[in-house]
């Protein structure tokens, strides 16, 4: 299992834009699903978007278009880019890492606060 330490949490006004990175102790590997999720108060925890090994990415409905999953595996290193904010997008967000090789190993972070007001 990877230690992941999110970053880049904070408060935006509506509108701005964010980006959240998360640096892993270790190699994803060959073959990974890495991502992030997200929980608001009083909310489950949800998908926001994932990138894998394959370069397949899968988004949240109520992101698509505004948010981006990227990683630079080179560094360890996930990133979630974040655009045209609203206040619904306001959360907990947590980093994922699910190694596939060779056997699943899924990892979180501790979670960064993200916060949409004026």
């Amino acid at each position: 299992q990877v230690q992941l330490v999110e970053s880049g949490g904070g408060l935006v006004q509506p509108g701005g834009s964010l980006r959240l990175s998360c640096v892993a102790s270790g190699s994803f590997g060959s073959l990974y699903v890495v991502g992030w999720y997200r929980q608001a108060p009083e909310k489950r925890r949800e998908l926001v978007g994932s990138l894998s090994s394959s370069n397949t990415t899968r988004y949240s409905p109520s992101v698509k278009g505004r948010f981006t999953v990227t990683a630079d595996k080179t560094k360890n290193e996930i990133y979630l880019h974040m655009t045209s904010l609203k206040p619904e997008d306001t959360a907990v967000y947590y980093c994922n890492v699910v190694r596939l090789d060779p056997s699943r190993v899924e990892s979180w972070g501790q979670g960064t606060q993200v916060t949409i007001s004026s």
